[in-house]
């Protein structure tokens, strides 16, 4: 109770005076109703837990109280009361040297802020000029005295531990001490820090507070309001927007929506949906995301309202979020089943569509067949025509009769889908119901003509039964044959494209058979050019109209048969000559599938058995480097001298391209697969003589034996099994098997990482054996380092952390000194001369860290 009337400067109930535990719970529940009643909220603090001493809800009381009542009233252009509390350091501090406040730890750290503070405020209470940034304890020391005996505020901080290890609530809480110090008080101008001689700190007696008003608190709490006032104000206007721009929106769309009519068109249903999915792709997301900014909006405005005392905010009537939600749900009610609806009522008007163009096909068909049928029934030719045209004018309409019968389903077909189109509501009905009667009338007519037209010829008598048999049996043998005919030409005229000897030897055994089916063709040819013939020997002999000459039965002449037959015999020496050029063309190319194969199937192992001897040299770890080298090399040139079988073998693939031989089953061994053997050979030889080469380098210019490295290599081979160089886990099982310490745990980790740093600086994640070998040489050889090189300067300087240009140019060559002059950076050591240079920096630069 007494730290709330410190803290807060307010009375509280006189406390009870016992000693027990029921006092002792009393006398915590005033102080806990004195807090509550100011506005603060205590989860789960009790007044048991603070008598029987539990530590973390006690620090927790006590630091609400902190906050309450000497924080949380820190206002400072509108920020929180920890940002504000430190704007207003850093405004305070602003002027002095060596103070830059960025938090309420480290920047406390050398006493300086507290120290400017002070000085801000009362400069008469100490001289900031001479403090000094290296004597943190004497300047903590300092301000915390001259704090608790002039500013009435008590020593809460120890030097030690704030120089050490700062807290951020102790520091935070011990600085708004000083703001509520000097809030109301009238602060001097800023200080104009300068650098007199050394003198003794004078503590004088602090002047007379001024307790004015401080009028920038009140500006800064009316432009709060206003701003909050203009938020608010903003916030309404773009609600009262927002929803009558989703109110119109949903306006537009439901009656769109809710109409479903059944008379359109496929075309315009097809529009509609297609209107329907862009609705639901573009139009709706977005308007789902105002809907849920709208809500968003109104809940914030509210709270911000409830918040800073002002009346809950009204939309206009229509405008409020029951009503945006209830239009929503209307929305969405209209929306459920359209799809489907549009869906079905699609695939009904597809039916539709589907039967009206079957309606079109069906009478397209029928009146190509009707076309001129009427004027052929009406008409009197058998006046003017002899016996023989009569007979045939009769056999003829009795084929008519046959086809109108056949075409008695078509018409019934016609008139039972107008019906169905009538019965489903087909929109353009108007012309097919126009159509279909015209199609029934006309039928109608044909039936009463036919009818008609038999009953003429029946009455005629004369009938030449001769000519008429010769006329069917001419008909029965020219269709077949024609058919005949017509299929030989097709093959006979087919191209040859073939790819294997089967298929070519195919064509020719079939072609054979077909040759021997020609005497019976012929003679099926001589039997039907003889009944032409007797045609006409008939039509001549008699005297008869030459129009006798035109077989009533069928279409065919036997002229076109003649002339079909003339082109089959024309054809089929070609087709041999066609099927023997391609035999041999066939023949040809297997020859070259066979040398292909044969010689492929040679330089393919041998490239197999040179690569594994490179592969084998290259991992073996055995002998002198400048034996293996020469090893390789004389591989390398008994492979450059091998050269030719690879050339034989292009120009005999070159020859097969040539020829469209794209394909080689007795081949194990591709032209592509045997170039990339040759280039992995001949890339894998070179790559092995210059790792070796680089070995030999390495080997003379570091020393290393070629055992070392041959143990290198060993150990290297043991864990690199794929062939791709070491992971990191590898790496460190590999350092470990040539005996290079690495202890287990995070040091062990961190040795591994500085080795990775060496090794794999672009971190691919794999180590060659090149870096490795790199890695192990330097490992075992004397190196220059940082530390020599720092410890080398220190030797020219004296002992001094910096070095003079003078040091410089009498120790190295000129040109030497003026290359360190260039890049040191000046030295910013206290008491340093003019022209003095970090070589301490220089010197990690050249190492790179």
């Amino acid at each position: 109770m007494l730290l709330l009337e410190v803290i807060s400067g307010e009375p509280l109930p006189k406390p009870d005076r016992g000693k027990m535990r029921f006092h002792k719970i009393a006398n915590v529940n005033k102080a806990l109703e004195y807090i509550e009643s100011k506005g603060v909220k205590l989860v789960s603090i009790g007044a048991e837990e603070i008598v029987d001493g539990n530590v973390k809800m006690t620090l927790g009381l006590i630091w609400t109280i902190i906050l309450r009542f000497a924080i949380q009233d820190i206002n400072v252009e509108e920020l929180s009361a920890r940002d504000g509390l430190l704007l207003w350091c850093q405004r305070k501090t602003a002027p002095y040297n060596n103070v830059n406040v960025q938090n309420f730890h480290n920047s406390w750290k050398d006493g300086l802020a507290f120290c400017a503070l002070i000085h801000r405020h009362r400069p008469d209470l100490l001289d900031y000029s001479q403090l000094h940034k290296g004597d943190p304890i004497h300047n903590l020391n300092l301000a915390f005295d001259i704090a608790e005996k002039h500013l009435d505020i008590p020593r809460m901080l120890d030097a030690e531990d704030v120089a050490r290890h700062p807290d951020e609530k102790s520091t935070m809480t011990y600085v708004s001490c000083f703001y509520h110090a000097f809030r109301n008080m009238r602060e001097p101008p800023a200080p104009v820090i300068r650098q007199p001689p050394p003198q003794r700190v004078v503590v004088a007696p602090p002047p007379e507070r001024d307790w004015r008003k401080d009028a920038e608190t009140a500006a800064n709490r009316i432009c709060r309001v206003l701003k909050v006032n203009q938020e608010n104000e903003k916030m309404m206007e773009d609600y009262e927007n927002l929803a009558s721009d989703l109110l119109a929106w949903i306006n537009r769309w439901m009656p769109w929506l809710a109409n479903r009519s059944t008379d359109d068109t496929l075309r315009q249903a097809q529009q509609k949906l297609e209107d329907y999915r862009n609705y639901r792709r573009s139009e709706k997301p977005p308007r789902i995301e105002d809907k849920g900014r709208l809500e968003t909006l109104f809940n914030t405005l509210q709270t911000r309202l409830r918040l800073s005392n002002r009346p809950a905010f009204c939309p206009r009537d229509g405008h409020l979020v029951k009503d945006i939600n209830a239009a929503w749900a209307g929305l969405e009610d209209s929306e459920k089943g359209f799809e489907e609806w549009l869906l079905s009522e699609i695939m009904r008007l597809e039916r539709l569509e589907h039967l009206a163009e079957k309606f079109r096909r069906k009478c397209a068909l029928h009146e190509e067949w009707a076309h001129g049928k009427e004027d052929a029934l009406r008409s009197n030719d058998w006046r003017s025509c002899g016996l023989y045209k009569i007979k045939a004018l009769r056999k003829r309409h009795e084929a008519f009769e046959s086809d109108l019968g056949a075409h008695q389903d078509r018409v019934e077909q016609i008139a039972a889908i107008a019906r169905e189109l009538n019965n489903l509501r087909y929109p353009d009905i108007g012309p097919i119901n126009a159509r279909c009667q015209a199609i029934c009338s006309q039928w109608d007519r044909l039936g009463q003509l036919s009818s008609k037209r038999r009953e003429t010829l029946e009455d005629a008598e004369r009938i030449a039964e001769r000519l008429d048999s010769l006329y069917l049996d001419f008909a029965k043998r020219a269709a077949p044959f024609n058919n005949w005919l017509d299929g030989a030409r097709e093959d006979l005229a087919d191209l040859v494209i073939v790819h294997e000897m089967r298929e070519i030897e195919e064509l020719v055994s079939a072609h054979d058979q077909f040759k021997s089916t020609l005497g019976d063709a012929d003679r099926e040819f001589s039997s039907i050019n003889q009944i032409e013939h007797e045609v006409e020997h008939l039509v001549t002999s008699h005297g008869l109209d030459r129009e006798l000459l035109r077989n009533p039965y069928t279409d065919l002449s036997a002229s076109d048969i003649r002339r079909k037959w003339g082109e089959v015999q024309s054809s089929v020496p070609r087709r041999d000559s066609q099927l023997q050029s391609e035999l041999k063309r066939q023949q040809n190319n297997e020859r070259l599938r066979t040398i292909f194969a044969e010689k492929a199937n040679q330089v393919g192992p041998w490239l197999e058995r040179e690569l594994e001897q490179v592969l084998a040299i290259g991992l073996g770890g055995r002998g002198r480097l400048e034996d293996a080298i020469q090893q390789l090399r004389s591989i390398q040139r008994n492979v450059l001298g091998y050269k030719s079988n690879l050339d034989e073998l292009e120009r005999i693939h070159q020859e097969m391209q040539e020829n469209f031989v794209f394909e080689n089953r007795k081949s194990r061994y591709s032209m592509e697969s045997l170039r990339v053997g040759w280039e992995t050979l001949l890339t894998s030889i070179n790559k092995t003589i210059n790792e070796f080469e680089n070995q030999v380098l390495l080997r003379d210019s570091k020393g290393i034996s070629e055992e070392q490295i041959a143990e290198f290599r060993a150990s290297f081979s043991h864990f690199d099994k794929e062939r791709a160089g070491l992971d990191p886990e590898q790496l460190r099982a590999c350092l470990i098997s040539v005996g290079y310490t690495i202890r287990p745990g995070r040091e062990g980790d961190a040795e591994l990482h500085r080795v990775l740093a060496h090794v794999d600086p672009n971190r691919m994640g794999r180590v060659p054996f090149e870096a490795f070998l790199d890695f192990m040489t330097k490992e075992n050889s004397d190196q220059d380092t940082v530390e020599q090189m720092i410890d080398s300067f220190r030797i020219l300087a004296s002992g001094k952390t910096f070095i003079t240009a003078e040091e410089l140019e009498r120790e190295l060559p000129r040109d030497q000194a003026a290359y360190c002059m260039a890049r040191m950076a000046p030295s910013r050591e206290p008491g340093a001369p003019p022209r003095s240079f970090d070589y301490v920096t220089f010197s990690r630069s050249l190492y790179s860290q």
